[in-house]
């Protein structure tokens, strides 16, 4: 993958180092936050977090990414303001983050996220459901706490993501329902669960420091860009990934029959792979509820998007839009190291596809 990307651009920068700076400083505001759910909400959300074990002991880790509150930290340093002061919008773009997780691997089915039995597996579905209204409550309440002359701005921003986010989960389920999906229809629909989110991600630091709607709309184009890049690289991952490192089952999206970008595209290609897969998934569609995919099922579709050309298509897309979300920064000023950073962030989502 760093053959289509400048490696010395992505080697400049310590990624771990800024995401781990982000998870760190955002620790303390979410486990306040945390604390305030009702047990055994609060045990539950702590499990997902990745603070606690199964058996609610200690553990010493932290679960996830941590791009989203990292990216929030950053955008405040294009408007010069403090950590301190953009804190508040790093810990509520990760509850909402993680509100989206909760619920999505329930109503998916899925039973393992990063390597553990999701929330729904151990606790139950119930308790999952109030979980993740719970940290969706406590991310409005923490942004709204902020205070200052921008914390309503920036309540804004995130209710707007967070509409979008839930609009394009409901588009998600219901395409699995559905025999064609196009292309258009699925950008969409990933705009809205991911794009939306790093757009919010990606400008509510600089939001909270008093950023006028020219800086606020190119940060949040970057970030909306770079959800749809980094969409695409988990569509891909979701079929070819290794599970070892994704933490999930091989194939996943296809046991699901999700209509990922990759599936999405191979289906829309003409040849005989497409019209296959197109047969498949309209099968599918008149046969509910689905029997569980067998293992040589599972290898042929995936044999079928690759040869209709979906893998292809999808890497090409995530570059593009990694591409436009470079161009997005380009009409704003801001200190070098800060624009090398956001760079180097972008360069991260598409190093994830090897």
């Amino acid at each position: 993958m760093h053959g289509t990307l400048p490696k010395d651009r992505f080697e400049r920068v310590d990624i771990p180092a800024l995401l781990e700076y982000g998870r760190t400083r955002c620790a303390i505001g979410l486990r306040d936050a945390v604390d305030r759910l009702a047990g055994p909400l609060n045990i539950a959300a702590a499990y997902h977090f990745g603070w606690l074990d199964v058996l609610g002991r200690p553990l010493g880790n932290t679960n996830g990414k941590a791009l989203r509150p990292a990216l929030a930290l950053l955008s405040a340093k294009v408007t010069s303001t403090s950590d301190d002061q953009a804190l508040p919008g790093a810990v509520a773009v990760e509850l909402l983050h993680n509100f989206s997780l909760v619920h999505d691997d329930l109503m998916d089915g899925d039973e393992q996220r990063r390597h553990r039995d999701t929330v729904w597996k151990t606790h139950g579905p119930d308790v999952a459901i109030l979980v993740g209204d719970g940290l969706l409550s406590l991310a409005m309440e923490v942004i709204l706490e902020a205070g200052g002359a921008h914390s309503h701005r920036a309540a804004r921003t995130l209710t707007a993501a967070t509409r979008a986010l839930i609009d394009g989960q409901a588009r998600d389920l219901s395409y699995e329902r559905r025999e064609y999906v196009t292309i258009a229809e699925c950008l969409h629909m990933a705009g809205e669960k991911t794009g939306a989110l790093l757009g919010c991600s990606a400008s509510i630091g600089a939001v909270l420091g008093g950023a006028d709607d020219r800086i606020r709309q190119a940060l949040w184009d970057y970030g909306y860009h770079l959800g749809l890049s980094f969409q695409a690289v988990d569509d891909l991952l979701g079929i070819w990934g290794d599970p070892q490192i994704t933490g999930k089952q091989p194939w996943g999206d296809l046991r699901r029959r999700k209509k990922s970008l990759p599936v999405v595209a191979a289906a829309a290609s003409e040849g005989a792979a497409g019209q296959r897969l197109r047969n498949l998934l309209a099968d599918d569609a008149k046969n509910e509820p689905h029997a569980d995919l067998t293992e040589e099922e599972l290898t042929l579709r995936a044999a079928l998007v690759e040869e209709a050309g979906g893998r292809a298509w999808a890497l090409q897309e995530a570059l593009r839009r990694h591409h436009a979300a470079t161009q997005a920064l380009e009409s704003i000023s801001m200190p070098d190291t800060v624009r090398e950073h956001f760079i180097a962030l972008s360069d991260f989502v598409m190093d994830r596809v090897k």
